[in-house]
């Protein structure tokens, strides 16, 4: 059938009720009409609800809704039992429609219907049958089901590929959850935010419940919450640990994409958002009427305290409305071609993000609507930076990725968006989505280069030590342009997507059966070394390969220069069972099993992950604000940076170039760059990093003057239990024997 053959049966059948609307001619009757309220005219601005005290001292709360092409809203009222009231807005400023509702207070659940035309072969999808979640709600009661009637066409119609342009027209309400409005007079003047220079940050990616769903020193009600995660038991091991941020998994509000649910599973990372105001309600224990908020404010307020900032990771480059056959939630039916990117074709939806939609950020009122929600949650609930799912996406201009966009120069001149932390996973699945070390200054980065790297070393996999180098010493081949630091690389082996730090020793193969897709979904592209045996073994000598290789991996981490990144529970030996694309695994493949603690093996990897977190904070040398020159700043010829082979010989160009295990990194604490707070020149102890990921032993030869005269070994990763650093001096010049798959740093005695 033709594009306008079939827009005409699709009208004809609409015309004479498509089956749900004939029912209502053949005598069946449909419930009263909701009683109306009045609306006084209120304010265009701020958009959302806000309560406060309205004309004569009455209180009530002001509503504001961007509909740009809408022809009428109403907003829906509901009280304790669920009863529907309505007020139609009226006033109509600059596409916003406002209004202030008298004795509506804090606690009441409410929503939108936009009425406008029905034209899906135009992008025009307005339903006034289906309730809207408000876009700027800032907090959501109810859970994302989606049955039927949430979507704005006959899901179940017979010819599936028209079925996106048939209204349905059963009412939405019963199904979908409903804005709160919150009153919010908190100043945080009792907040001290810790306010950690990028250069000394440790950041630990966790989720709310996984981290805290299974902790024994966590009271039970409150496992997998905001208080959970605000309790001093989960706080003494970020401290212990030593970390300076955590950076939390989605906490938006945000649904369950269909294909999981009718196989009883869940979006468990919350990468599909729909509310970007509201902390997802699910995370609070004191209750979804607003108290979520307030929840969510104690616990930012509880890491600060502990000295440990907030990072947020944020979903604005879609949203759970997904495509042309997905649920009509919110911003598709206030204003679909307003909020989202639409093809050539406006039935259909662009889409660089592989969710099925993209927000259009280039559209004044999206941008608005992001900027918004960031200032919302710095300056409303306290937290102190964000990490961007997507990023390109959102540097699109029209097509293409352009680091002149909007979205990136209104952060840029933000007066409060451009004094916190700002890190971008810098692709997309769009064409030219890769954009690694292309973002600009005020901008760090998650450096997937580095991941690769230092994966492929430690399996032996890379063709020579090139590329370990610049991952090393802060990757400048990425960053060292446009004022950009070495902290603009976020550097990290693992991330909540893929394999765990044990999996990663344990698995070459994904193994995601539980996902229910086959094993299809999930990378295969892991670059993961499973020591000889796949998954789990009581083979000793696999496993004390293992936990070797662990204990290389994390030491490499967190002495290269940049912004380490951990994830929850690397540090125990967190297994996944092989799964890396754990997403929907709302359970014990997901949750950080406190247990590992008791094992003494596992509780060693934790000793030795806190004790390189601390030597990094104590030595400067090991967290730069500056790149490495690499020249000579003294008459004797001793570098900032320097590096050499086995023969304790400085690489020439040659050996960069040539297949080599093994690789001396040797760091000067008396060149480091810039003051400190009162303006004196910066000194530390120098060090000296050998690497060597070959499966033998090799002869190493430390270098002698001007580097040093002696060494001591502060860390052997060679060694089951580290305990307290080994102290063994070598004298320069000696020859040592690295042990196959080891790291040993050296600092320069004297």
């Amino acid at each position: 059938m033709s594009s306008a053959a079939e827009q005409e049966a699709v009208a004809g059948h609409q015309a004479t009720g498509n089956g749900r609307q004939a029912a209502a001619a053949d005598g069946v009757r449909r419930p009263a009409p909701p009683p109306m309220v009045s609306a006084w005219p209120g304010a265009a601005t701020p958009l959302g609800a806000r309560f406060r005290v309205g004309p004569d001292g009455v209180a009530g709360t002001n509503f504001a809704l961007w509909a740009g092409g809408a022809e009428g809203v109403e907003l829906c009222l509901f009280d304790e039992a669920g009863k529907e009231s309505r007020a139609r807005l009226t006033e109509l400023t600059h596409e916003i429609w406002h209004g202030f509702v008298p004795g509506v207070l804090p606690g009441r659940r409410y929503g939108y219907r936009v009425h406008g035309r029905w034209d899906p072969w135009t992008g025009a999808r307005w339903n006034p049958a289906k309730l809207l979640l408000d876009p700027y709600a800032r907090a959501v009661d109810g859970d994302f089901g989606l049955p039927p009637e949430v979507y704005g066409h006959v899901r179940d119609w017979p010819q599936q590929h028209v079925a996106d342009t048939v209204r349905d027209d059963r009412d939405s309400a019963s199904y979908v959850p409903k804005g709160v409005v919150v009153h919010d007079d908190d100043d945080w003047s009792d907040d001290r935010r810790p306010k950690t220079p990028w250069a000394d940050s440790v950041i630990y990616e966790l989720h709310v419940k996984g981290f805290t769903a299974l902790h024994p020193g966590i009271p039970e009600e409150l496992r997998g919450t905001y208080a959970g995660l605000a309790h001093p038991a989960a706080i003494e091991h970020l401290v212990r640990l030593g970390v300076t941020a955590v950076e939390l998994l989605p906490v938006h509000q945000f649904a369950h994409e269909d294909h999981l649910l009718r196989r009883s599973l869940g979006n468990y990372w919350g990468y599909n958002s729909i509310g970007y105001f509201a902390p997802h309600a699910a995370y609070a224990a004191s209750g979804t009427r607003g108290e979520q908020v307030g929840e969510f404010k104690r616990m930012v307020r509880a890491l600060h305290a502990a000295g440990i900032e907030v990072i947020l990771d944020v979903v604005y480059n879609h949203t759970a409305e997904a495509g042309e056959l997905g649920p009509t939630l919110s911003l598709k039916g206030i204003d679909n071609r307003g909020y989202y990117r639409l093809q050539d074709d406006p039935r259909r939806y662009a889409d660089y993000t592989g969710c099925g939609n993209t927000l259009h950020v280039v559209q004044p009122q999206v941008l608005r609507l992001i900027t918004d929600s960031l200032r919302y949650w710095v300056t409303e609930m306290g937290v102190d930076g964000f990490r961007f799912d997507l990023a390109a996406a959102l540097a699109r201009s029209m097509h293409d990725v352009d680091m002149l966009s909007p979205f990136l120069a209104v952060i840029a001149q933000d007066p409060v968006l451009r004094r916190v932390k700002l890190i971008a996973e810098p692709w997309d699945v769009g064409s030219g989505g890769y954009q690694v070390g292309a973002f600009p200054p005020l901008w760090t980065e998650w450096n997937d280069r580095y991941r690769d790297a230092v994966r492929d070393f430690w399996r032996h996999a890379l063709p020579d030590v090139r590329e370990m180098g610049y991952r090393l010493s802060g990757s400048s081949d990425l960053y060292a342009w446009g004022g950009r630091r070495p902290y603009a690389s976020v550097n990290f082996v693992t991330a909540h997507d893929g394999f765990t730090l044990r999996d990663l020793v344990s698995y070459e193969r994904k193994h995601n059966e539980a996902n229910g897709e086959g094993n299809r979904d999930g990378t295969n592209d892991n670059r993961a070394w499973n020591c000889g045996t796949e998954g789990e073994t009581d083979d000793e000598a696999i496993t004390a390969l293992r936990r070797r290789q662990l204990r290389n991996l994390l030491t490499t981490l967190l002495l290269s220069t940049g912004v380490p990144m951990l994830v929850a529970g690397d540090e125990l030996g967190r297994t996944q069972r092989g799964n890396n694309n754990a997403y929907c695994q709302d359970n014990e493949i997901s949750w950080v099993d406190w247990g590992l603690l008791e094992d003494p093996g596992w509780h060693a990897l934790f000793e030795l992950t806190s004790r390189l977190i601390a030597l990094r904070h104590r030595h400067p040398v090991l967290r730069r604000r500056a790149f490495f020159s690499g020249r000579a700043q003294t008459a004797d010829g001793l570098r900032d940076l320097a590096w050499f082979t086995s023969r304790g010989t400085e690489m020439t160009e040659q050996d960069w170039y040539a297949p080599a295990a093994t690789l001396g990194m040797y760091l000067s604490g008396r060149d480091i760059p810039g003051r400190d707070e009162r303006g004196a020149q910066i000194l530390d102890d120098s060090f000296l990093a050998v690497l060597h990921a070959g499966e033998g032993p090799v002869s190493f030869e430390l270098p002698g003057p001007p580097w040093a005269e002696r060494y001591e070994v502060v860390v052997d990763t060679s060694l089951e239990e580290q305990g307290e650093a080994p102290g063994v001096e070598h004298r320069a010049g000696a020859e040592i024997t690295m042990p196959g798959r080891a790291v040993l740093l050296l600092r320069v005695a004297g």
